[in-house]
């Protein structure tokens, strides 16, 4: 018979507060890094939109946004949260922030 405090199914430890995975309250350098590689890349997309002349509103959109080196740092890493504290979190604790396209600005006043 299998013990209930061994093996695969035991709980976790109190030092972890109940989760296994914890998110870390800052990004590292690496994370930091693949967010700037993301931005730039994003950034060539358009550029090589605009150049082969195509035209539609979003592209238009597009154009507007500060591209990766012209953002403030806290631009890149943080995101409006209008329940953190200072209205401002972490990207890395945005759900799936890898795959979705995240506001370049913030909202008028913040």
């Amino acid at each position: 018979m299998f013990s209930i405090l061994s093996g695969p199914f035991r709980p976790s430890l109190v030092a972890f507060g109940g989760k296994a995975w914890r998110i870390p309250w800052r990004l590292s350098k690496t994370r930091k890094a693949n967010v700037r590689k993301r931005l730039r890349a994003v950034d060539s997309v358009i550029d090589t939109l605009v150049e082969s002349g195509v035209q539609f509103k979003q592209l238009d959109l597009a154009k507007k946004l500060p591209k990766e080196h012209e953002m403030n740092p806290r631009d890149k890493y943080t995101t409006f949260s209008r329940t953190a504290r200072n209205y401002r979190k972490g990207i890395h604790k945005v759900p799936k922030f890898t795959k979705v396209a995240l506001p370049r600005t913030s909202p008028v006043g913040f």
